[in-house]
C-alpha cells in the first residue's frame, strides 16, 4: 500500500513541478523541476507519515549529500564535453567515478 501511495504522491508532485517549470522560461526549467525536487518532496513527506521526522532528516541530509556529488558529476561533464571536445559517453563515463568517490568520501567523512 505504501508504494501505491508513493507512486500517486510522486506522479501529483511530478505533475504539479512540471506545470511550473512549463510557465518559466527557458523552458529547460521543466526537466528540472519535473523531476528530483518532486520525487524528494513525494518520499519525504510519505518517511515523515511512515516513520517519523527523525528518520526523515536523516534521509533529507543523505539527499543533499547525493544532490552535491551529482552536482560536481554534472560541474566534470559539462567541463570534459564543453572544453575539452570528449564524446558524451566517455565524459559521463569518466564524471561517474568523480561521482562515487564524492559520494563515497561524503557518507564516510560525514554522513557515518
Amino acid at each position: 500500500m505504501e508504494n501505491a501511495i508513493r507512486f500517486v504522491a510522486g506522479g501529483v508532485l511530478v505533475s504539479i513541478f512540471a506545470v511550473v517549470g512549463d510557465a518559466l522560461d527557458p523552458k529547460s526549467f521543466a526537466g528540472i523541476f519535473g523531476a528530483a525536487p518532486s520525487v524528494a518532496l513525494a518520499t519525504l513527506s510519505l518517511t515523515i507519515v511512515t516513520r517519523g521526522k527523525p528518520y526523515a532528516a536523516i534521509e533529507a541530509r543523505s539527499m543533499v549529500a547525493g544532490g552535491f556529488a551529482f552536482f560536481l558529476y554534472s560541474c566534470v561533464n559539462l567541463r570534459l564535453m564543453g572544453k575539452y571536445r570528449v564524446h558524451s559517453l566517455k565524459a559521463a563515463a569518466s564524471a561517474v567515478l568523480v561521482w562515487l568517490a564524492c559520494a563515497i568520501g561524503i557518507w564516510a567523512g560525514v554522513l557515518r
